[in-house]
This record gives structure tokens, sequence and C-alpha cells, in this order.
């Protein structure tokens, strides 16, 4: 079918996970999964030698595959495959393809090659050095609907293994040179220029220091201060976003973080020093602090005994108990980096520690790669995010919103793979807030995840995963759920639709709901096909009561389907902008306030037109975007459980207040059993807690009756309808009566108290009605 370069077909594909191995496809283990969802294109960059396996690709889930020369030529023949078509640039989101395209004049009529003959993986070995871009073609409206999901799984593997790989340019850089191990360089940043400091094989620590250049020409050395740092930033590790520079003693500052792939560093310890060395044993030991005051001292800094020093990779951390500083080795991998941009004109020095004692480099020392970045060049702020630990690495993305969300703030956070907005400045948290309450709000929510879970067995496979009776779910209806593991510990909370007998849409908070689907499918040999949407299923949440007055100038459905005031609380449809033409959407009746409030889901393509609408739509309704802060705010008036907070590793469905969502006389379930018999026999139920004043308490706040600790704040607000603060705590049971007076310890838990009298929750509108409206 694809001529030479046809190595294998199998059906038996083993292991799915990061690096899986192939039967025919040996020592696989290096090779990179490429899982691509409805309408993603991905980028591959292919040597001689190198192995694509295909797996998925089918009449009903094609896979176009483009071939090209730097120059933009077309290569399918180096790949041993001929041309079936034409790139069909409405079938995908195509922006970063038609870029690429257009950075090299090429032609808009890009040949491709269409895998839809059959459904068996394949293997194809590539001739030429080429870029090969793969594309997952569908119809948005099949998108929509669920018809025409489906992941497509492609292995990259490289012919041989070859020298360490430095990751990708950012940008035009200036100049570049690696830090050999056990040894340290000084160089010049200009305002504005960006430094990239790398992890060339991983878990290798680099200190950095910066000192102000203008001070070096006065003899004064004006450095990074972790004094200062820490208290204008009020966190210990670096991050991108507001929270992100470096000062120096007067408080100025000098640098910002503008990319961090790794997350685990220590900032403000000191380098390794020669007399630590000498006091475990290791006279005359290289260290850090000599080789930065060897690599300044031609700037005319002063010789140090101990540098202060950012140390970039290396993983500390205060013992809760003991509040000693902890270590281990480093969580970086080969590759990780941090990118910073110059404030000021400086003079900074990078190591590469030559610690071979400790566990902070993994017991072997290896080099350090900076690169130097002109000013001009355009990095956007990102952190790294991985689904699972071993996953391979994403950086974070805008959502596909962002255009209208930037203009409005620059308030972001990361949630999983997207920036968020968590408020909006020409309102304020507050503002937001009593926008849901009176009137109506628009909140970008596309960092949820969905999986779309297809085919004969899908219900018999939600029916073991999930702790409601699916059986019991009509067609355009929704239910709120909950996966749990064998103990009853809640893995994962999220909205189950069913859009047609044979398909749901499995709305939720996290990658591992999809791994416990595909795993139980597999164990049980279930005919169900487990769709991970990832990013090309945006969505908004239009919440508060004038939401539904919103949505009627703009929902326009077909009368197979519910229209907008035939659904009812969880009910689900699919509608399109305006008339029979416009831009077609999911839209459900849900949301996470508690308010009336529905949600819409899209295409990327079709996204900025989407909230084009919305916004012009709420105008008269006084429609304000809302944040993360205030949304927080809301789910504890209403008592909606979080990740992390009240259900977490270690918590069951009913003591993380969820037992609500459980069905115990339904079908067996994962977890059923342990819920049973705890549901007999609690120890520990979610209960609401009155504060008697505006002090918030932390999360992890102890909980005491006299001297007794009770009980843990789950997540605490001050409730701005009832003006004073509140709580959800996980209590004993023999606290938990209503009107039963605790306190909440502060400080060490017994300097401070704060007064709580026991409450049911939810604190607002415990019967619902304003969400039934």
């Amino acid at each position: 079918m694809h001529g030479s370069t046809v190595l294998h077909t199998f059906t038996n594909t083993g292991y799915d996970g990061p690096g899986r191995r192939f039967p025919g496809f040996p020592n696989a283990f290096d090779a990179r999964t490429h899982v691509l969802s409805p309408r993603e294109a991905v980028k591959l960059s292919i040597k001689p030698g190198d192995l694509l396996s295909v797996e998925g690709a089918g009449s009903m889930q094609p896979l176009d595959l483009a071939a090209l020369a730097e120059g933009g030529q077309p290569m399918l023949a180096a790949l041993g495959l001929s041309q079936t078509g034409l790139v069909e640039w409405d079938g995908f989101d195509s922006a970063q393809f038609s870029g690429w395209i257009a950075a090299r004049d090429g032609d808009q009529r890009v040949p491709c090659y269409r895998f839809d003959q059959s459904s068996e993986p394949v293997i194809i070995r590539a001739s030429q050095t080429m870029t090969v871009w793969l594309i997952r073609p569908v119809g948005v409206a099949g998108l929509i609907e669920g018809s025409g999901a489906g992941n497509v799984t492609v292995l990259h593997k490289p012919a041989a293994k070859r020298d360490v790989q430095l990751p990708p340019l950012l940008g035009d850089t200036r100049d570049e040179f690696t830090i050999p191990r056990g040894s340290a360089m000084a160089y010049e940043l200009k305002a504005g220029e960006f430094v990239q400091i790398i992890d060339v094989e991983g878990q290798q620590c680099s200190d950095f220091m910066a000192l102000r250049a203008d001070g070096l020409d006065r003899g004064e050395e004006w450095m990074i201060d972790s004094t200062a740092t820490r208290s204008m930033v009020r966190r210990a590790f670096p991050g991108p976003g507001l929270l992100d520079k470096f000062f120096d003693r007067d408080m100025r500052p000098l640098l910002n973080v503008v990319q961090d792939t790794c997350g685990q560093h220590d900032t403000f310890g000191l380098a390794c020093t020669a007399r630590g060395y000498e006091e475990r044993g290791f006279p005359g030991h290289l260290n850090c602090s000599d080789n930065m005051t060897n690599a300044l001292v031609s700037y005319g800094v002063k010789k140090r005994t101990a540098w202060p020093a950012i140390n970039f990779f290396w993983s500390t951390w205060v013992d809760p108990a003991s509040h000693h500083i902890l270590t281990e080795e480093s969580r970086s991998r080969p590759g990780d980096y941090v990118a910073m941009r110059a404030l000021e004109d400086l003079v900074c020095t990078s190591t590469a520690c030559p610690d071979d004692i400790d566990p902070i480099n993994g017991w072997n020392p290896t080099d350090v790669h900076v690169r130097i970045y002109r000013p001009e060049t355009p990095i956007r702020r990102a952190v790294a995010y991985r689904e699972k630990e071993d996953a391979l690495m994403s950086i974070s993305q805008e959502s596909a919103f962002h255009d209208r969300l930037a203009p409005l703030t620059q308030h972001f956070a990361p949630a999983r793979d997207l920036w968020t907005p968590v408020s909006y400045p020409a309102h304020g948290t507050l503002g937001e807030y009593w926008a849901c309450r009176e009137a109506v709000t628009v909140q970008d929510m596309s960092g949820l995840r969905k999986f779309d879970i297809v085919g004969p067995d899908a219900e018999a496979l939600l029916q073991l995963a999930t702790t409601r009776n699916v059986a019991k779910l009509p067609v355009w209806r929704g239910s709120y759920t909950l996966m749990c593991d064998e103990s009853g510990s809640v893995i994962d909370d999220g909205t189950l639709f069913r859009l047609a007998p044979e398909i749901f849409r499995w709305c939720c908070g996290s990658e591992e709901s999809g791994r416990v689907l595909q795993e139980l499918a597999d164990s049980r040999g279930l005919q169900v096909r487990v769709h991970a949407l990832r990013g090309t299923m945006p969505n908004l949440a239009i919440q508060g009561p004038k939401s539904r007055d919103l949505l009627r100038k703009i929902a326009f459905t077909q009368p197979h389907v519910p229209s907008l005031d035939h659904l009812k609380w969880f009910g689900v449809t699919v509608a399109r902008l305006n008339d029979r033409e416009g831009a077609p959407f999911m839209l459900s009746r849900s949301g996470y306030t508690g308010e009336l409030g529905y949600e819409v889901f899209c295409s990327k393509s079709d996204a900025v037109a989407i909230w084009d609408a919305v916004m012009a739509a709420g105008e008269e309704f006084g429609i304000t975007p809302m944040g993360s802060a205030a949304l927080d705010i809301i789910r504890i008036e209403a008592g909606l459980a979080a990740a992390n907070a009240e259900f977490a590793p270690g918590v069951d469905a009913f003591e993380a207040g969820l037992g609500f969502a459980v069905d115990l006389t339904k079908s067996d379930f994962t977890g059923k059993s342990a819920l049973q018999r705890n549901a007999r026999d609690p120890r520990r139920v979610l209960k609401g807690l009155l504060i008697g004043c505006d002090d918030v308490p932390a999360h992890g706040a102890p909980v005491y009756a006299g001297e007794r600790q009770v009980g843990v704040v789950t997540s605490a607000i001050r409730s701005p309808m009832l003006e004073h603060a509140i709580a959800m705590a996980r209590l004993s049971v023999e606290q938990v009566e209503n009107g039963i007076q605790l306190e909440i310890g502060q400080l060490d838990g017994r300097m401070k108290r704060l007064c709580a009298t026991v409450s049911d929750i939810p604190f607002i509108d415990p019967q619902r009605k304003r969400a039934r409206a």
C-alpha cells in the first residue's frame, strides 16, 4: 500500500505511553509519541533513516501527511509515498502551518498523502532530511457533535541515537556558549536581551548571579538580593507572570522570568563553597563560589568565599514538620531551561555545578548551555506542562480566546497547559463576583479536559468507570459524576453528556480520567474508543441570572435537538450562531457557580467569532468578563468541590462531600465496595464553617474542639454576600452537628484561634434554586 517503505503492519500495539514499544519496531523506547486530536497539526523534523509509525488512521479517522523541504518543496517521494490529494485548509486549525508555508513563500496548494485506506498501523522510513506535517482533518460540525472525533497516534523513532540535542531556538541569538561541567563563565546582558540557561543532559544545578553594569562602573556591587526578592514577590520560586522578578537590595528589578520548563529550583541558597567540601573530607574540591569569583574578576568584582545565587534546577524544599531544608536529585530533564529578560544592563555569571558527592546533580555533573537573544526576539511567557511525569513536555499556550482577553487584562495564571485570566482590572474580582450574582458573566474555561467516548460499549465502560447510573442518562442530557479508584478516593469529577446512544462527552479536570478510561476499556476488551479532544474544543462559561436572556439572542437550534428554552439543568444541545449557517457549538446548561448558567463548546477556528457574539449580545445585560479569582469565591459559597482541596488522594467521595454523586444501587463500578464500607461507617464529613470575622484561614488550617484537632480546612474565602469569612472543612463525625462551636487554628494553631460555627453547605441557595431557575 505504501510502496517499499512499509516495514511492518500489526494489530497488537502493546504499551501505550511515551516511548512505547511496538512489535516490529525495535528499540522504540526512545521514540517520541504524538497523539493527534481532531483538527490538530503537528510538525516533525525528520532525518534520513528516521522511522514513522502511524496507528489509528483510517476512513473514519483520516490523517494527512505533507512532507516538505526547508524551502517548502514537496518531498513525499522521500518517504516512498505518492500524492493522493491536497491539504484541505478548512479541515484543521491551520494558523501555524500557514505561517510556516508563508515564511517560505510556498505554494498554498500543498500535496499530501492521506492515510484512509486501512486502520492497521504502518511504519515508513525517511530517506532524506525534511519537515513533515501531520494533519488530522475533521469538519467543525463533526467535531461539535462527536461523530468526527478520533485520535491518531504517530511515533517518531530517530535513525540512531544522536548527540545531546539542545531545545529549539527561541529566536534570533546574539551569542551562545557551553559551560563545561565544574566551571563558570561570566557574560554581559544589555537591557531587553534574553538569556536562556539550559540543562543539557538533565539533573544539573546551575548557579546564577547578575550585577548591575552601571554599579560596577562606579565600583559598587548591586546584585540580586534574595531577601528583597522574596519580600517583593512573596514567593520562593520563579515563575512567569506578575510574580516573576529578581530585585537588588534597593528593590529595583534586574531580571524577569519569561519561560521555565522545570518549575523546581532553589532560588535563594548559596552556591557550593570550598568550606562545604572541606568539612566533609574533600579539600581542594572544585566549587561554584570560587568558579564565580574567578569568572567575575575581570569585571572588578571582589572575591567572595561564598556567593549567594539563584540555584537553577536544584531541588530543595522545607520539611513541614522539622522545618529543615531538604534536597534530592533535580527534577530537570534533558533540555530543560529557564529564560529571563534583562531589565537593566547586567554582568552575569552562570556555573555548571561540580558537586559529585550529593544527589543534586544526579551524582554526575554535566554541562550547561547559555544562549543570549536580541531584544526584538518575541519570546512569549510560558511554563512547562506535562500530562504525567513521564509524558512529553508542552509549553503553556494562549487560549483560542486570547486575542480578546489580552486587551482586557495582564493578570494570567497557568491552568494546565493554557493561560487563564485571574481577574480583570476594569471590574476587579468583587465586580466580577457581583456581575455573576446579579447579571451575567463570561469566562474562558478552555483548560477543562474533554474526552469523547464512542462505540457500542461506551455505556458499559462508563458504567464501570463512573459513580452514577449511566444507563439512566438520556440523549441530550448530562450528569455530574465521579471517577474513583479502588479505595473510593476521587480521581476526577466532571460532567458526562450523552450526545447519541453510543457517543458520550466527558468534561473534567484531569487527563488522568482519559488514562483510566483507556486502561479499563483495554482490560475488559470493550469495543470503544476514548478520544482526547485536547485543545481542539475551547469553551466559555456564561453564568448569571441574565445568561438565558443573552443566549436567546444568538443560539439557533434545529428542530431535531432541544432548544435553549427546553434545556433543563444539565441539559445539552447543538446550536449555531444566529442562524442555520452560523458557527456550530455545543451548548449545555451547566457551570461551576451555583447560578443559572450555560457552557459553550466550539471549534478553535470559531472561538473569536463566538466571543464577539456573546459580548455584543450581552451588552444590554451588563455582561462582565470573569476570572478565576471571582469564580473561586462563588464556587466556595456554592459548596462546590475542587481537586486538591475537597478531594485529593486518600479522601473518598463521601469525605469529600460528594456522596450525592455516588449511586450505590447501580451495578458494580470501580471503588464501589470501598464506598459501601465507608458509607456505613464514615469517620470524616465535609461541612461548612461560619467564621465570626473577616480573617480567612489558609487551606489545611487545623480545626479544633478545645485542645484536640478534629478537622482541617479545605477551602475558605470571605463571602461578599454573607459579609464574613466562610470555610469548607473535613470534620470528624462527632463534630458535624449544625451549631457546634469550633475554632480554626492560626499561627501555630494555638496562639490565635478563629471562632467558627458548623453549618450545612452550600452556604448560599442550599436548594440550588438559582441554578434550576
